[in-house]
This record gives structure tokens, C-alpha cells and sequence, in this order.
């Protein structure tokens, strides 16, 4: 896949609001990181507008998006927030002008729907990192950062993960938010599994629910495909008193890992958590189950 563009001091980075609207004080913030970054902020339009639960409605969050494509002056584009609603944009957006100007499309969560969109019709990575208006650690800082100037390296070891299933696998990275690629699945969005390095996260989701759709990834045949899988950070998981039992994310991970029998492992810093990696989705990367480590090949 095509690499988008490095970033460098000065440019300017478009915020706009694909999904879900901002609260009081996300704009601020959001302005805050890309200074921070060394870059100039360039607000859309509509970023702050507010529809039910979304940024708006759909003509102006798309409108926002795309012209941030067609802008030859903006660099890239960083969304300002997750929620929902970037799938309702899939079929609208300008994927032609980011074949002829490959831009830097950072975000999670229900960007995830975005990346694989854009990995899909352009031909081109994204980067699974913070939204513009998360907190931004040091740690989360020096990853974004990398990726962001494809200058250096963005994963790296995890001491805090297990391995699953040991071994080494190399393959482009793939995936996201688990709940988005459930979504996408069947339809003419959903991404290529074949010889990927699979990374997943969620937030809120019930073990049952993490293991249904990970089960609809293994019954569809796409999970087996997969060279190596390594799962991030599944946060404030849900309850449901009325199944019975109390499972564990854990032993809902370590099961489907053993479904495929890839190198795995569980516990990255990815997700919806303040220290996490920034991931250039669709690059080249090297699992190293037994070590804990993941490594970005071609950035």
C-alpha cells in the first residue's frame, strides 16, 4: 500500500468532526495537540456542528472531510473525535483526490471505518492513533509523532502483554476497532484479512459480544487468513447479569487466538486509553510473539 505523505514542522492539519460531536473544551484541546506537534491547526467548517448523536448532519461532516481533501494547502487530516457515524460517509467520499495527494488520515475508534475505506478505494495507510481531542501523554506523543513524520519507530515491545500463541509472523496491519470491522463485514468496505497482522481493540462491549464477533470473523473464514493477530486494550467491558457466569475478556482472547494458531498476543497499548501506539494501518509490520513486540518494517 501507498504511504501517505510525512508530516513536518509547519504543516497544516485539517480537524474536522466525522462521527460524533465535540463537548465543551474538545476544540481547545484539539488545537492544543497539533501546536504541540509543530503544526498549524486548520478547523473545518462544521466541527463543531450538532445533530442527535452526530457532528452534524451527513452533507456537512462529508463536506468538511472532503474539503480538507481537495485543500491542496492542508497536510493531513486529523479527526477530532470517535462516537458514530463515519460509516453513513463511506460511499461519499473523495477517494480519487486522495489517490492523486495521499494525506495522513489519523484517528480510532469509528475512524477505524475511514481507514478501511481509505485502505480499500486509495490504495493508501492510515494512521490508527489518538483522536485530536484525547489526551495526549508522552508516550502517546513520541508514537503519534513517529508515525506521523515516518521518522522512527511507533510500536515496539509491550511488556505488558501475554502471549497467546507464540511465534513470528510479518504481514501489513489490519483492523481497529473490533465493533467497526463487525460492522464492515459483508460489505464492499470490509478489509482484505489475507496475510495481515491483525490488531483489534474495543470499549464497552460485553466478553459474550467481543466473542460474537470474533466468532463472525472465524465463521466467515476471514480470522483464519491472518498471519498473526495482537489485541490491544478492551476498556470498561459491559455486563450482562442475564447470561449467567461472569467470562473473562481474557479467556475470550486466548480462545480465538487458539482458533487460528497464528502468533499472538493480548494487551498492546492500543485502544481507548490515554498511553497508546499511533499505527499505520495497511504498512508492513513483524510480530514477535514470543518477545511481545510488534514492528513497524516500512514506514
Amino acid at each position: 500500500m501507498r504511504q501517505y505523505n510525512p508530516l513536518t514542522p509547519g504543516c497544516r492539519v485539517a480537524l474536522v468532526a466525522p462521527s460524533g460531536p465535540l463537548k465543551d473544551g474538545d476544540l481547545d484541546r484539539a488545537v492544543a495537540n497539533v501546536r504541540t506537534l509543530g503544526w498549524e491547526p486548520f478547523i473545518g467548517s462544521y466541527a463543531e456542528a450538532h445533530e442527535d448523536y452526530f457532528a452534524g448532519p451527513d452533507n456537512l461532516r462529508i463536506a468538511d472531510f472532503n474539503n480538507a481533501l481537495h485543500e491542496d494547502d492542508i497536510d493531513a487530516i486529523w479527526c477530532l473525535r470517535g462516537g458514530y457515524g463515519a460509516m453513513r460517509l463511506l460511499d461519499q467520499i473523495d477517494y480519487d483526490a486522495l489517490k492523486r495527494r495521499p494525506k495522513a488520515i489519523i484517528g480510532f475508534s469509528d475512524i477505524t471505518a475511514l481507514h478501511c475505506a481509505i485502505g480499500l478505494r486509495a490504495d493508501l495507510c492510515c494512521i490508527h492513533g489518538p483522536t485530536a481531542r484525547g489526551k495526549l501523554t508522552p508516550f502517546s506523543e513520541k508514537s503519534l509523532r513517529a508515525a506521523a513524520y515516518r521518522d522512527g519507530q511507533p510500536a515496539g515491545d509491550a511488556p505488558n502483554a501475554r502471549t497467546l500463541v507464540p511465534g513470528r509472523a510479518r504481514g501489513r496491519l489490519v483492523g481497529g476497532n473490533l465493533s467497526l470491522l463487525a460492522a464492515l463485514h459483508g460489505t464492499p468496505f470490509q478489509p482484505n484479512y489475507a496475510g495481515a497482522i491483525l490488531v483489534l481493540e474495543d470499549v464497552n462491549e460485553a466478553p459474550y459480544r467481543i466473542e460474537r464477533m470474533l466468532l463472525q470473523l472465524k465463521l466467515s473464514g476471514d480470522l483464519q487468513k491472518c498471519a498473526g493477530i495482537a489485541f490491544g486494550q478492551f476498556t470498561s467491558p459491559a455486563e450482562d447479569a442475564s447470561l449467567g457466569g461472569n467470562r473473562s475478556i481474557e479467556a475470550v482472547l486466548a480462545e480465538a487466538a487458539s482458533w487460528v494458531g497464528v502468533p499472538a498476543i493480548a494487551g498492546i497499548p492500543l485502544g481507548h486509553i490515554d498511553e497508546q501506539w499511533s499505527l499505520p494501518m495497511g504498512a508492513d509490520a513483524e510480530l514477535d510473539a514470543d518477545a511481545r513486540r510488534l514492528t513497524i518494517k516500512t514506514l
